[in-house]
């Protein structure tokens, strides 16, 4: 393991938020102002962090995994975009500032949604760090993760959950492709950016499924327990939704206690990378016990 370099979330942000005020210049038009301005505002940037990170646990230059760290943060931005309109989630509010279409209006916040994910494929093959082999399985995988077998797929069944009360089973499916997919991708793409073995690539698989879906359940949640001023968006809007989350399957107390448990098993996960893990484990409990 590469142990020359150890990671902060404050670096990695840093090095994040620097490269993204780098993709989209001033002075190109009110779409491209509608992209620069949803993804620099704010966010964790955990699904780039966990590429750069899992590209550095795997004894690669966490640098070159920088294109495809971007990639995801960028789709998963269009999404945000997308989930704010007034035909999908309806929420004027996104990280304490309006969302997108209150800033720029609804026709400007989906195109700039749409320019996001295409510009995403091209700023993920871009860099000469990494090989044709790469950049082809990164591609693939991106288009199936993003796509109606992945993220756009779980939107789909979290839209046809609104008003009914499903099986545990059935939200587990919804939430694995509508949250979980996008972070396993994350995971993967810092596994290619490195060339990992196969040993290494499915436990970072094994990781992902797990912290996605504790993640999912942390969300759920907060939209009860938090406040806007806290949270930066709408509270209590799953319920004026009609959202089938786990705190309304599981009610509150086992909801948490199920996110705790899917915590334990990503860290176990990590054991095959031993002490290169310390980030990713701290992470996990800070994704865990986070208020917003």
């Amino acid at each position: 393991m590469n142990e020359s370099f150890y990671p902060s979330v404050e670096y990695y942000v840093k090095f994040i938020d620097q490269e993204a005020d780098r993709l989209f210049p001033k002075d190109q038009g009110i779409v491209c102002d509608a992209m620069k301005y949803s993804l620099e505002n704010g966010g964790k940037r955990i699904r780039p962090m966990l590429t750069l990170e899992f590209c550095r646990i795997c004894s690669g230059d966490h640098k070159k995994a920088l294109p495809f760290a971007l990639a995801v943060e960028m789709i998963h931005t269009y999404s945000l975009i997308h989930d704010d309109l007034p035909c999908m989630d309806d929420d004027d509010i996104r990280r304490g500032k309006p969302s997108c279409h209150k800033k720029f209006g609804e026709e400007y916040a989906l195109l700039a949604g749409d320019g996001l994910l295409t510009e995403a494929f091209k700023v993920a093959v871009t860099s000469d760090d990494l090989t044709d082999a790469q950049k082809s399985k990164a591609v693939s995988l991106i288009s199936e993760y993003a796509g109606y077998r992945g993220m756009i797929g779980g939107q789909m069944f979290d839209l046809q959950n609104e008003g009914r009360t499903v099986s545990l089973d059935r939200l587990k499916s919804t939430c694995a492709l509508k949250t979980g997919a996008m972070i396993k991708l994350a995971c993967q793409l810092g596994c290619i950016a490195a060339n990992a073995d196969e040993v290494y690539e499915k436990a970072a698989v094994e990781f992902a499924e797990n912290i996605g879906l504790g993640f999912q359940i942390v969300d759920d949640i907060l939209d009860v327990t938090s406040s806007t001023d806290e949270l930066g968006k709408p509270v209590g809007s799953d319920e004026e939704n009609q959202k089938c989350t786990y705190v309304s399957v599981l009610g509150l107390e086992k909801a948490q206690k199920y996110a705790d448990e899917l915590t334990e098993k990503a860290k176990k996960a990590l054991d095959v990378f031993g002490g290169s893990a310390d980030f990713l484990l701290k992470l996990a409990d800070s994704l865990l016990n986070r208020k917003k």
